[in-house]
C-alpha cells in the first residue's frame, strides 16, 4: 500500500529546491584583486580568443570597458557571463591597457 502512495506524489518546482540565479553569479570576480588574462581555443577551430576574468564592474562597466578594449585592439569580442572575450592572441597588449585603467593584471596559463 505505501508503494501506491508515493507513485500518486507530485512534485512542484515553484519553490521548492530550485536555485534562483542572482546577479552575483553571472559576475567573474576574483578573490584575490587580481585581473587575469587567459587564452582559449576549445570549440572555436583553433582560433585563439583572449578571456579577461576577475573584473568587479557592474554589467554596464564591463561592457563600456569590453568595447574599449576590442578598439584598441582592433579585433571583435563579447562580455558574456562576467567575462571579457576579445578576439586577439596579444595578452600582453591586454595587459597594457587593464594596467593603464588602474588593474591590477595577470597573463595565466601558457
Amino acid at each position: 500500500m505505501q508503494d501506491w502512495q508515493d507513485a500518486l506524489l507530485v512534485y512542484s518546482t515553484d519553490g521548492g529546491k530550485v536555485k534562483k540565479s542572482t546577479k552575483d553569479e553571472t559576475r567573474s570576480v576574483s578573490s584575490d584583486g587580481i585581473v587575469r588574462i587567459h587564452r582559449e581555443t576549445k570549440g572555436r577551430k583553433g582560433k585563439g580568443v583572449s578571456l579577461v576574468k576577475g573584473l568587479d564592474l557592474p554589467a554596464d562597466e564591463l561592457k563600456k570597458l569590453g568595447t574599449e578594449l576590442k578598439k584598441k585592439c582592433g579585433c571583435g569580442g563579447a562580455v558574456k557571463a562576467g567575462v571579457i572575450e576579445v578576439q586577439t592572441d596579444d595578452r600582453e597588449k591586454l595587459k597594457a591597457l587593464l594596467q593603464d585603467r588602474g588593474f591590477s593584471a595577470k597573463i595565466a596559463g601558457g
